[in-house]
């Protein structure tokens, strides 16, 4: 089991990815490709945001070589220390901020990007590093709307059970780099972004929030989010009020597709959750399991989601459908927890405790979750293992999972026994993946 999870983040690490689709021949820089004539560039900027910032932006910066003038880096706190393997990183400033709730240095990273970039001319290239988490870490708020308004909105939108499709299109009209705005601030410089993606189905305009591509959604499209969770009258008065201002038409929207602005911009994913998974079903069926992919798309309650997985499992155990045993299946995606209680967990660790009834008294099952970033909601933990015996062992402890579930409280089942995951940061990020073992 554990080659199996270590081939699917293997296939994800960020700075094997961007080689993949980066490479330079003299001065000729190629990039899915595009190729970039690096003599015909004033400056080569480097500009990384997210989780897997640091390993994309060194090995950025090792491709272009003395053809690398300068960079900023924001990446998550935690993520930007004690990084073995990487290479001079020289001319990149590497900065950390909070996640998933913004803080202060996001706002100063953002500060500094805006400083790095303002003054682009044609002459100028810039290339965009962007992996999960990007979205909380680059803060740049808009006028009239405080730091203190975007952490407390991000804290109502996380309990309520919102997508990040649906906080990010807040997100997008709440602030200023998001939604395109990067791309407004680099043009009319050449502008080249690389993707990792940790959103289904790899929506760019969703990844951190859009930053360098078109805006399909609107300031109704904001508003709706609010009405849809009933949180209109519980939101900040600063971002209610603009985005009212917005419907008006007293504030320009986002910059749409179709748009000019991005003639000059090459957008290109470069890892995603489907890439993961698939690694992991080849070295599962490596390792001699009937394997079998369920989704990429894993969405909805997490507790659901593991209810549904416990079943599946169940009924191989029972009838050997849908594959025979041994049987490995796998599903990616991202859940999300509406909080109802005051416990401490994320969603992976939620969909584990959601399976463990099911589980309960099955010979040879395994469920194991993992946030591929090696970091499950605001926990040290990045998901937790469930077998048929978990029940019973946490029975003895005096442990019920019914009443962990109702109080969100999944960490603090799963610590008294032992299966939680603790790998610590991966430093890549590609969404959520969930393993179904029946030996």
């Amino acid at each position: 089991m554990r080659r199996i999870l270590e081939a699917a983040l293997r296939a994800v690490e960020p700075g094997a990815a961007v080689r993949c689709w980066m490479s330079r021949q003299d001065d000729t820089l190629t990039v899915a490709g595009r190729e970039y004539l690096l003599h015909h560039y004033r400056r080569v900027l480097i500009v990384g945001i997210g989780k897997a910032a640091v390993p994309m932006g060194a090995a950025t910066a090792e491709i272009l070589g003395t053809h690398f003038s300068k960079g900023i880096i924001l990446t998550k706190e935690g993520y930007g220390k004690n990084l073995t393997g990487l290479k001079d990183l020289s001319g990149l400033i590497i900065l950390e901020a909070g996640h998933p709730i913004p803080d202060g240095r996001g706002v100063r990273g953002a500060q500094l990007i805006t400083e790095l970039l303002t003054g682009a001319g044609e002459d100028d290239l810039v290339i965009c590093l962007i992996s999960g988490g990007g979205s909380a870490l680059m803060l740049s708020p808009a006028e009239g709307i405080t730091l203190a308004d975007l952490q407390a909105l991000t804290s109502i939108l996380l309990v309520c059970g919102a997508t990040i499709n649906e906080i990010n299109i807040l997100r997008k009209h709440l602030e200023l780099l998001k939604g395109g705005g990067l791309t407004c601030l680099t043009a009319p410089a050449t502008l080249v972004t690389l993707v990792l993606s940790d959103v289904v189905d790899d929506p760019l305009d969703v990844i951190a929030s859009g930053p360098t591509v078109p805006d399909p959604s609107t300031f109704a499209d904001a508003y709706g989010v609010l009405e849809r969770h009933g949180i209109a009258d519980k939101v900040p008065t600063s971002v209610s009020n603009r985005l009212r201002r917005g419907l008006c038409g007293d504030i320009p929207d986002t910059p749409k597709p179709g748009d000019s602005l991005f003639k000059r911009v090459h957008n290109v994913i470069v890892g995603s959750n489907r890439l993961a998974i698939e690694a992991a079903l080849e070295q599962a069926q490596m390792e001699g399991f009937h394997a079998l992919l369920l989704t990429t798309s894993l969405q909805g309650e997490a507790r659901q989601a593991g209810h549904m997985l416990g079943a599946i499992a169940r009924k191989i155990v029972a009838s050997g459908k849908p594959l025979p045993r041994p049987t490995c299946i796998l599903a990616g995606g991202e859940t999300v927890v509406t909080i109802q209680g005051k416990g401490l967990g994320g969603r992976n660790q939620e969909l584990a405790l959601g399976a463990v009834e099911v589980l309960a008294g099955l010979e040879g099952v395994v469920l194991v979750t993992l946030a591929t970033d090696g970091g499950d909601g605001p926990t040290d933990a990045a998901g937790a293992v469930v077998t048929g015996e978990t029940q019973e062992r946490a029975r003895r402890l005096g442990l019920s999972p019914a009443d962990h579930l109702a109080r969100n409280d999944a960490y603090h089942f799963f610590d008294p026994l032992g299966d939680l995951l603790k790998p610590g940061p991966t430093q890549t990020n590609v969404n959520d993946l969930t393993f179904l073992f029946v030996g």
